[in-house]
């Protein structure tokens, strides 16, 4: 029987001492993706300033690649499947990934959004070939081949989150969001002011390295928790309906982070009550959020004229 059979499923999660276990379940889930959230709605308004929305999208299917190449090396006995050494090499291909796009991209030859799109396809045909290849290697090694769907890595399972990934999420969310509070001033600098910021010392390309990088790791760890989709649809909906909100920077941050709360709690409820998947029903109130702030903005616009 489905929560969604009885009642009110939410009602009945919350104060039925018989889904004290399931209780538990959510509330892990919850404490990963309250990290997750945290983090990403911080970055998101950077992603959204610097015109970044499609580098979510580039670097989480660069993750194929990565699990391409976990996947050979699971199947050689090197590493075990699922397990740290595995996250790390995805981690570490998505890094690499995040600055060949820095460094491919450049205004007067190879623009962003084009660099991106090379890695994206490339990354995710090489995954895919790898994955392949690996199978027959881990038969005759007598290793079990990979269990993972290329389903379940595009739409994850939030819930499936144990303690170990929610220590993971917020250990990550701390290191992540310290380096970028230690780089604020000239990452923001370079960030609303590319031009003016070279001019005065800041070094544009070092910048740009950093937040490839800390975007490329804020991603995996997203998109180990929840899927692609929801990884890119954090870095851009929460920065995106914030500015449709506000213009002052810090209220900006803080209401980009407000959206993804929102999204991870009404989402949850959601997937309770209607027995809807949790992270695609995360992305589609953020969706609306969106919506709903962009007519908001607009009425306001239209009631100061």
């Amino acid at each position: 029987m489905t929560l969604a059979s009885a009642g009110s499923p939410l009602v009945e999660l919350l104060t039925s001492a018989d889904m004290s276990a399931m209780r538990a379940i959510y509330a892990t889930a919850l404490l990963a993706g309250l990290a997750i959230v945290v983090l990403c709605g911080v970055l998101s308004v950077l992603v959204v300033v610097k015109r970044l929305g499609f580098v979510g999208q580039g670097v989480s299917h660069s993750a194929f690649g990565g699990i391409g190449v976990a996947a050979v090396l699971a199947a050689l006995g090197a590493i075990q499947p699922a397990g740290a050494a595995e996250f790390a090499v995805i981690v570490g291909f998505c890094v690499l990934a995040a600055l060949g796009m820095a460094s491919v991209s450049d205004r007067r030859t190879t623009p962003v959004d084009s660099a991106i799109g090379m890695f994206l396809v490339g990354s995710m045909a090489l995954g895919a070939v790898l994955v392949q290849v690996s199978q027959p290697i881990a038969r005759s090694m007598g290793n079990p081949p990979m269990a993972r769907s290329w389903e379940s890595i595009l739409f994850g399972s939030i819930l499936a989150a144990g303690k170990a990934d929610a220590a993971l999420a917020w250990g990550v969310a701390f290191a992540l969001l310290a380096a970028v509070w230690w780089m604020r001033r000239p990452m923001l600098f370079w960030s609303f002011d590319e031009e003016s910021s070279a001019a005065f010392g800041v070094p544009a390309r070092r910048m740009r390295f950093a937040l490839m990088v800390v975007l490329a790791v804020s991603v995996v760890t997203a998109m180990k928790l929840a899927g692609v989709i929801l990884a890119t649809a954090l870095l851009v909906l929460p920065g995106a309906t914030a500015m449709r909100l506000s213009d002052r920077l810090w209220h900006v941050v803080g209401l980009s982070v407000a959206v993804g709360v929102v999204g991870l709690l009404a989402g949850f409820a959601a997937s309770i009550e209607l027995d809807w998947q949790a992270g695609p029903s995360m992305v589609l109130v953020m969706t609306g959020l969106f919506f709903a702030a962009a007519g908001w903005s607009r009425l306001m616009r239209r009631r100061a004229a």
